[in-house]
């Protein structure tokens, strides 16, 4: 049976801009973007885009990543692509040949694209990122609808206007707050390491030093 596509609801710039104001990361740690839903034509290409802000810059001998995919809510995470230095070859998976990494890591992009789309290609996708000395694994998840039909054409021109303006703001929310937190992370590491020298020093101070009273 033929699978319809869904009709996009309307798009409003109050809705537009709650949607791009709920992707602002609301923690310190690493901070993965991807689009929450993606809709690709059955027997299409598509790539599913997942891009990663760190305080600091990759290394590939300490990064890393794995996708996985999940059929169902409650079902099992199944790992069909993963990262070390360069894609490592895994035992065959659901999607047989048809994943190509398209991301660069070097450039905090690590999408890949999924060849010939079948309906059973349906689920949700993560991402899991590691950038040492970053100490949270980043993640980041999209829900994949394979329709079978082209959806109507719609005149988006007010849309993409909104969009393109308000995901501008966003773009700059982001920096902003990235390098806030890069300040913080860094400034937290310098009292770390002082108090430890401070302490270091107090401990030889006490065992090297005896009272000149006692000579």
């Amino acid at each position: 049976m033929s699978r319809e596509a869904p009709r996009p609801p309307k798009t409003h710039a109050l809705a537009l801009l709650i949607l791009c104001l709920a992707l602002v990361p609301s923690s310190l740690g690493m901070e993965v973007t991807a689009p929450f839903t993606i809709m690709a034509l059955n027997g299409s290409s598509v790539r599913l885009t997942c891009t990663f802000n760190s305080c600091y810059r990759v290394e590939k001998k300490q990064f890393s990543l794995n996708w996985t995919y999940q059929e169902c809510d409650n079902c099992t995470e199944e790992m069909f692509l993963q990262f070390r230095l360069k894609i490592v070859p895994m035992e065959q998976t659901r999607f047989g040949d048809r994943v190509e990494f398209t991301g660069n890591p070097i450039k905090n992009d690590v999408s890949f694209t999924l060849h010939n789309v079948q309906l059973d290609d349906e689920g949700t996708y993560h991402c899991y990122v590691m950038n040492p000395p970053d100490r949270q694994k980043g993640h980041g998840k999209i829900s994949l609808i394979v329709i079978t039909e082209e959806p109507p054409e719609r005149d988006s021109t007010v849309a993409v206007i909104v969009g393109a303006t308000v995901g501008g703001f966003l773009a700059v929310v982001i920096l902003v707050l990235v390098a806030v937190k890069c300040v913080r992370r860094k400034k937290q590491q310098r009292l770390n390491t002082d108090d430890q020298k401070t302490e270091e020093e107090g401990k030889t101070d006490g065992e090297g030093n005896p009272d000149e009273g006692t000579k």
